[in-house]
């Protein structure tokens, strides 16, 4: 049975990647609880039908960070989208523009940024994290400054590396990876011919740009392991603030109070996430911890949700739920997987027809008009 286009996308990815990335992608932390609690307690958030509201005209556009876009959607920092598709990032990127909506490179893209930049025709966004390697994040704000970048993307909730033992168990680390993840490409002769042949080199394109030298996918776990920095806090960001001319968004936030410390901060958006229940397992899902969120600092700053979003109707639920756009991970992931440019453009397209639905059946003419007045109380 077809749930959603999302689980139709996930299906077709998990049958075409080698069993390391699509777990990669699809995995989360620990046991997972938080990751299906993330699917499972947006899709029960009910709604309030109404009828007979006239909604021949409805408009899905809005303004974020200074940009219009055609949906409240952006396409959120994926790692290694470029092995999911030949050259993924610059893929996904194109669907994005074609759409009308942002894509957000992630630092350990495949694709580096003056790769992805001149493939798209409007301001890209860009992911970080707080590194130990200070110099190699001066050298890529400085490179997405130049290549005219808009807004970068904060993460913080990745001090440490979560416990993802999927990856131990699929291939992507652990005893014998290597020959692992070999094995399995030979056994995947779609994904080997478009990714494995012609869509190299298969290193993390900006921090290899930065180090002079490929950094590939047997050195992304160690790298990242070596560089994360556990001793990150507010003032660690104050000279990227002063750096950073354009709007700055913060990831990866669960707790009100850390909301009104990133307003105190000057942060221009902060996005409600728990990185898809891929840290710390166990923690509120994005639809419970969205609300006092939202109450603590609805229109001091942007607030965007992401994490367990799968189709235009929970785009309407976050958005009901205080948020102001919603940031896409592995809805468009395993479409990019499954289909490439074409899959992203399509699930969008099936993305925007959900949302027309559900405000249609909502009596929301405007995304301004999506609010916790749309919510259905229990008791009502």
């Amino acid at each position: 049975m077809i749930i959603s286009a999302s689980t139709d996308y996930r299906a077709a990815a998990q049958r075409r990647l080698p069993p390391f990335l699509f777990h990669y992608i699809d995995g989360g932390a620990y046991a997972e609880h938080t990751l299906r609690r993330n699917v499972d307690d947006l899709a029960g958030i009910a709604l309030r039908q109404r009828v007979l509201r006239d909604m021949s005209r409805l408009d899905l556009g809005t303004r974020l960070f200074g940009e219009s876009l055609s949906l409240p959607v952006a396409l959120g920092p994926i790692g290694l989208a470029g092995m999911c598709a030949r050259r993924g990032e610059v893929q996904a990127a194109r669907a994005a523009d074609r759409k009308g909506i942002p894509f957000t490179l992630s630092t350990v893209s495949v694709c580096p940024i003056e790769e992805v930049v001149p493939a798209i025709g409007r301001p890209m966004w860009f992911q970080l994290y707080v590194l130990k390697d200070r110099g190699f994040m001066k050298s890529v704000l400085e490179r997405a400054r130049a290549a005219g970048v808009t807004t970068l993307v904060f993460t913080v909730d990745m001090p440490v590396p979560g416990a993802r033992y999927r990856d131990a168990h699929s291939g992507m680390s652990g005893p014998h990876a290597a020959l692992r993840r070999y094995l399995q490409a030979i056994a995947h002769p779609r994904w080997s011919w478009d990714v494995g042949v012609f869509g190299r080199p298969h290193d993390l394109g900006n921090v290899s740009t930065y180090r002079g030298k490929a950094t590939g996918l047997e050195d992304y776990i160690g790298w990242l392991g070596a560089n994360f920095d556990p001793s990150i806090s507010w003032k660690d960001l104050e000279w990227i603030r002063e750096f950073w001319t354009g709007p700055m968004v913060i990831k990866g936030i669960l707790d009100p109070e850390d909301a009104r410390d990133a307003v105190q901060f000057g942060a221009d958006g902060i996005v409600v996430s728990n990185h898809g229940g891929r840290q710390l397992d166990g923690v509120l899902s994005t639809a419970r911890a969205l609300p006092a969120i939202a109450e603590a600092v609805k229109g001091r700053l942007g607030i965007l949700a992401d994490s367990g979003v799968r189709n235009g109707l929970d785009v309407v639920r976050m958005l009901a739920l205080g948020a102001d756009a919603v940031l896409l991970g592995r809805a468009y992931a395993y479409a990019l997987a499954a289909a490439g440019e074409a899959g992203v453009a399509n699930l969008l397209d099936l993305i925007e027809k959900e949302m027309r639905v559900a405000m249609t059946l909502t009596g929301a003419r405007t995304i301004a008009d999506i609010t916790p007045e749309l919510l259905a109380r229990a008791d009502a």
